[in-house]
């Protein structure tokens, strides 16, 4: 049986380093079918992905290649080049879509799922309200909600982790959920949720950024997918996407167009991040598209 796997690395630039990879990956029957690199001169780190297949192998104990086995055998060259490393099998993650009112993300996200597109399973939807239950049970979706109110938001967010345990979820999407998370969930989710907004911050914070935009005359709509971080639609950044508008476009235009453009960023980032195409690189990453 041929298995699909994924390795993701990132280390001090040094010679050496691909043609080690290569080697391990060669002397144990793997198949290279995409390699990437990027050396980043100023860090003077270099970022890595190849994408590879095994035809089962003897690595494992059951005659069955894993990516537990191939970590462990992996672990003494990158100690020797000082690597952070990752290996991952071809199964699709598990995502946990977060939603409030809105729901042009979670129906983009749903649209690309069904249709195969989207690198990842949708396994339900929780919401603050009550709102876009239709939307995820039309598709076949466990849907939970779960209220927050400021005397209940420290109960809501173990409920969320509690959620992500029961049904093995490897990446929460925030799309358009309008609850700030505590910096302790943060913290736990580091790594692991992706959040979605319009591009006007910092420069229209607060209530109708669009009506901002339009009073403003401004020529550019535009969305970012994020990590999660504690620091409030400051993380690493993932997407972006903009779009051109002008004069003719009043503010209910401009809501259309930034919608698009939130919807287009978002399903981006969740793609690319289960393909395991985006590598942390201090405050920014490395995306491998």
């Amino acid at each position: 049986m041929v298995l699909p796997f994924t390795l993701t690395l990132n280390c001090p630039e040094r010679s050496g380093i691909v043609h080690a990879v290569t080697s391990f990956l060669v002397g144990r029957g793997c198949d290279i079918v995409e390699h990437q690199q990027f050396d980043d001169a100023v860090r003077g780190s270099l970022f890595l992905r190849t994408s590879f297949s095994c035809d089962g192998g003897d690595v494992g104990e059951r005659g069955e290649t894993t990516a537990d086995d191939l970590s462990r055998e992996f672990a003494a060259v990158a100690r020797d080049f000082g690597m952070e490393f990752q290996f991952s099998d071809g199964r699709p993650d598990r995502l946990l879509v977060m939603v409030s009112k809105f729901g042009h993300c979670l129906n983009d996200l749903l649209f690309r799922w069904r249709a195969g597109s989207l690198g990842a399973d949708i396994a339900l939807v929780v919401s603050n309200h009550e709102d876009l239950r239709p939307m995820a049970e039309a598709a076949g979706l466990p849907f939970v909600h779960v209220p927050v109110t400021a005397e209940t938001k420290q109960d809501a967010e173990q409920r969320l982790l509690e959620l992500v345990d029961e049904h093995h979820i490897d990446l929460v999407v925030l799309a358009r959920y309008m609850q700030v998370l505590s910096n302790a969930l943060c913290v736990k989710l580091e790594g692991r949720a992706i959040n979605i907004h319009h591009s006007f911050l910092p420069g229209f914070k607060g209530a109708k950024p669009y009506h901002q935009a339009y009073d403003r005359g401004v020529k550019y709509v535009g969305a970012t997918a994020h990590y999660v971080t504690p620091d409030l639609d400051e993380g690493p950044i993932i997407e972006q996407e903009v779009l051109r508008v002008d004069h003719t476009y009043g503010p209910r235009g401009l809501v259309t167009v930034g919608r698009d453009a939130e919807a287009l960023a978002l399903s981006r980032a969740v793609r690319w991040h289960c393909e395991r195409r985006v590598l942390l690189n201090g405050n920014s990453t490395v995306v491998f598209r």
